[in-house]
Parts: structure tokens; C-alpha cells; sequence
């Protein structure tokens, strides 16, 4: 297990509450399979924000996973934007290589959306007001790109409003998230299926 690699970008104050949001999340651990980071959010989203990328089980120390990537974004602003309808706002994204037979199931959107709300449940993340998409992408080359063969990919948007600056909850369901996405069993239970990625069929772990 191990913890955020810290990236400290302070231009302005910074509210109590975002402090210990942002201290709630740099003190989580994660999995050893799953690489996090902090990276400097995007500007102009909010007067302050948080932002983390993950890989799993990266090959290297530079660029995205092959078997999933995801990034995880904290929105704070005091002034509670009418769209938040809250002072924090997460908003978070996981990606993934499937099976071309598991990308065409066209429960898979539901199940991806289940598998959030559930991991949210589980970690005991207080939140509301969820939104989000789940888009299944299959591919087939022809051509020059013949030889690419088909494909299949998940990614998930999604972002809800957390009802206080307990974030660390919150962090958890999203690397769970991924983790299952990218077809890693749980770490405390074997009961929740995993989907399988391109890289477990061709026998590549």
C-alpha cells in the first residue's frame, strides 16, 4: 500500500474546510496495484481544487495504464454554486480495455454505474445529487488497420456533491472503481465479479 505523491499549489489562502478536505484525501492508501498521484488540477474550475490521476498496475513510471486510468478531481467554493447545490462538487473519470464480448453486453453501462454507487455505499461516503455517463466504445480495424483487430472500451464520467469534508471515503470508492473496471478483484472480497480486460485474455497480467 502506499500514499500520495503530494504536488502543493498555493496561490491564495486556503478555506479550513477545503484544507482538511485536501488533508482527508492525501491521507488515504491505496492498493499496491494502483499507482496514484496529485497533479495540478485544471484551471478556472473552481476558486480551489484537487486533482488526482491513477494507472493501474502501470508498466512504467511515465504515461497511462494499458489496463485502466482514471483521475479524480475536488471542487470547493464557498459561495455554493447553484448547480453543486453544496460547497464541494467531485467529478471523476475511469477508463478501461474490456473483452469485445463483455463490451457488447448491454447491461454493462448499468452494472459500471451500480458497481459507483455501491463502492460510494460501501466506503461510507456521505454524498448527493449523482450524475454521470458510462460510454462503451467497440472498434473494429480495417485497411492499414486491419492487423489492430477489434476492441473494446469503458469510460465513466461521473460527479456528486459530498455533504462535508470527509473526503477520503470518497477517493476510496473511485480507486475501487477503477480497480474493478480494469478487471482487479476487490481487496477484501471475491463476490463482485471484475470485468475482464483485453490484457488478462491475451494471458498478459
Amino acid at each position: 500500500m502506499h500514499s500520495l505523491v503530494r504536488v502543493v499549489v498555493s496561490l491564495h489562502p486556503v478555506p479550513a474546510a477545503f484544507d482538511r478536505a485536501s488533508a482527508s484525501i492525501r491521507a488515504v492508501e491505496f492498493r499496491s496495484d494502483l499507482r496514484v498521484q496529485e497533479i495540478r488540477p485544471p484551471e478556472a474550475l473552481a476558486p480551489n481544487a484537487l486533482a488526482l490521476a491513477a494507472d493501474v498496475s502501470p508498466e512504467s513510471l511515465h504515461g497511462d495504464s494499458q489496463l485502466g486510468t482514471g483521475r479524480f478531481i475536488l471542487m470547493h467554493d464557498v459561495a455554493r454554486p447553484e448547480a453543486w447545490r453544496g460547497e464541494f462538487r467531485v467529478v471523476c473519470f475511469a477508463q478501461a480495455p474490456l473483452e469485445t464480448d463483455i463490451g457488447g453486453d448491454a447491461m454493462l453501462p448499468e452494472v459500471a454505474w451500480s458497481w459507483l454507487m455501491d463502492a460510494l455505499a460501501d466506503s461510507g461516503a456521505d454524498f448527493a445529487h449523482p450524475s454521470g455517463t458510462v460510454t462503451v466504445v467497440n472498434s473494429k480495424g480495417f485497411g492499414e488497420l486491419t492487423e489492430q483487430g477489434e476492441g473494446s472500451q469503458i469510460e465513466m464520467r461521473a460527479s456528486w456533491t459530498p455533504a462535508d469534508d470527509a473526503l477520503a471515503p470518497h477517493v476510496e470508492a473511485w480507486s475501487t472503481l477503477l480497480c474493478l473496471l480494469a478487471g482487479l478483484p476487490p481487496v477484501d472480497t471475491r463476490d463482485v465479479p471484475a470485468l475482464r480486460t483485453t490484457r488478462q485474455a491475451n494471458g498478459r497480467r
